[in-house]
């Protein structure tokens, strides 16, 4: 018996292409495509599919949380698809940092090439370390955007950390009964 193709039975997979027009980036996809089959690597695998993903996916990480991430884990380098930002409340000295990203903001990269780090890119990735080998790989804060907070269960039911959407934060929007003790209760 063969496959009913009219009746849907044939699988599709469905891959995610870049949708980037960035030159670079279709390279480094390629780049990585070919690495993640050709390698046992379970890194190089990680790299392409985050090098797939949309903008939103791909957050920045700031040059604060790279310093803490890093912190104990000498020789090694920090490996972020995405963008490394600067933080300016950061005083102390920026420690010897190895990191690769995507792209680095100009202070980002000159805070750490100052304190004798090395910023690369992920086609130098791949020739000093095709296998991921002495790597952190990070990633930015995902959920940390503003729209975050009001997916999930339904602001208003019982254990629902949920915010509403609200015209205005003032006393007068939704900040009476089940939002206050004292007018009525408060979930």
């Amino acid at each position: 018996m063969g496959i009913d193709i009219v009746a849907g039975g044939r699988v599709k997979t469905k891959k995610r292409d870049v949708k980037s027009e960035n030159p670079y980036l279709l390279l480094l996809c390629k780049l990585y495509k070919f690495l993640a089959r050709r390698t046992d690597s379970k890194f190089n695998k990680v790299i392409f599919k985050r090098l797939n993903m949309s903008g939103r996916n791909r957050p920045p990480l700031s040059l604060s949380k790279l310093m803490k991430f890093m912190d104990g884990k000498d020789g090694k380098m920090a490996v972020v698809v995405g963008t490394v930002t600067d933080d300016k409340r950061v005083f102390a000295d920026v420690p010897e940092l190895k990191v690769c990203a995507l792209r680095f903001t100009e202070a980002a990269r000159a805070r750490i090439t100052k304190a004798g780090g090395e910023c690369l890119t992920f086609d130098k990735l791949a020739m000093r370390s095709p296998l991921g080998k002495g790597t952190v790989l990070l990633r930015g804060p995902v959920k940390s955007r503003e729209a975050e907070r009001h997916f999930g269960k339904a602001p208003g039911v019982p254990n629902s950390t949920t915010a509403p959407y609200v015209r205005s934060k003032g006393r007068k929007f939704e900040k009476a009964r089940g939002r206050r003790k004292s007018r009525g209760f408060k979930v």
